[in-house]
């Protein structure tokens, strides 16, 4: 058996798709189904389970599964440490984010990375941010960059930048001739929110709570861009990383407007493996993100 056809088995459980799953490995969706009805013929277990939605694990595709991403996350360490003895920076740094911070947050920062170590792939995968964090810790993933981070066990965490958040609406609203909007005035107001357990959320409940504040929700999203596109229908207010706004801003479907009463802001954060050892190509990267920061 080969470590290939384990990390195809461990890519189907964390994508719970065949074709995702085949896309990252470079096959055929055929070849991923033959290669678990291998793996389910060795060891007489059935190892996962379709649904219309995802493939999930049987019970004894979780001890499968377990056991499989140690040996594929230990292989990988063992090519990124001989790696390290060449002057050469190559190979895959995988990295998950947000869509509010991938989107607008760092992609100065990966175009520069990209120009200047052509022969890296870089694997960017959006994901909510307990994700990351467990994927971080699991080896599944180099770097985790967040909102609002949090100090955890096994978690090394870098200051990234923060960002100023704004009230958005349409043009027509009755708050958008303001110039800086005191939060008392959302009071009330029809509100377009983050997901409860996404830390945006929170963020903005705490200054709710803290100036008396009591909105309305109309919807509460996991992705800033559906947000956006549903307080631009009129539905209601939103509040948003000011660079998430930039483009509607721009071609004046939304204002931004800041708030009176103090700088709101949302800090950023990259996350790394406490004690983890890098590939130079994951070094190169956590070093362009944060320059004066040493990677191990």
């Amino acid at each position: 058996m080969h470590i290939e056809t384990l990390k195809v088995f461990c890519d189907l459980i964390d994508t719970g798709s065949f074709s995702i799953a085949a896309a990252q490995n470079f096959v055929t969706q055929s070849a991923v189904s033959q290669q678990i009805r291998t793996l389910e013929t060795r060891y007489g277990r059935k190892l996962v389970e379709r649904t219309k939605r995802r493939v999930h694990p049987t019970p004894a595709g979780e001890i499968f599964y377990e056991i499989s991403q140690d040996i594929v996350n230990r292989f990988r360490e063992l090519g990124e440490r001989l790696q390290a003895f060449s002057n050469i920076v190559a190979g895959t740094v995988r990295v998950a984010t947000v869509h509010s911070v991938g989107l607008y947050e760092f992609s100065d920062e990966l175009k520069r990375y990209v120009k200047a170590y052509p022969n890296v792939n870089i694997r960017l995968e959006y994901k909510k941010s307990n994700q990351i964090y467990d994927e971080v810790i699991s080896g599944n993933l180099d770097v985790g960059v967040i909102a609002y981070p949090s100090k955890r066990p096994q978690i090394r965490l870098i200051p990234f930048r923060e960002d100023r958040l704004v009230m958005i609406c349409t043009p027509a609203h009755p708050l958008a001739r303001l110039k800086a909007v005191p939060i008392a005035r959302l009071d009330g107001e029809r509100f377009v929110g983050f997901e409860k357990d996404i830390p945006t959320h929170k963020a903005i409940e705490r200054i709710f709570q803290k100036h008396g504040v009591r909105v309305n929700y109309v919807a509460e999203l996991d992705n800033v861009e559906v947000i956006k596109r549903i307080v631009e229908v009129g539905t209601g207010v939103a509040i948003v990383p000011e660079p998430a706004a930039a483009p509607e801003v721009q071609s004046r479907s939304l204002v931004a407007i800041p708030f009176l009463d103090e700088g709101f802001v949302r800090q950023l954060g990259i996350i790394l493996r406490e004690g983890r050892h890098f590939s130079p190509a994951a070094e190169k990267f956590i070093e362009t993100l944060a320059p004066h920061v040493e990677a191990d």
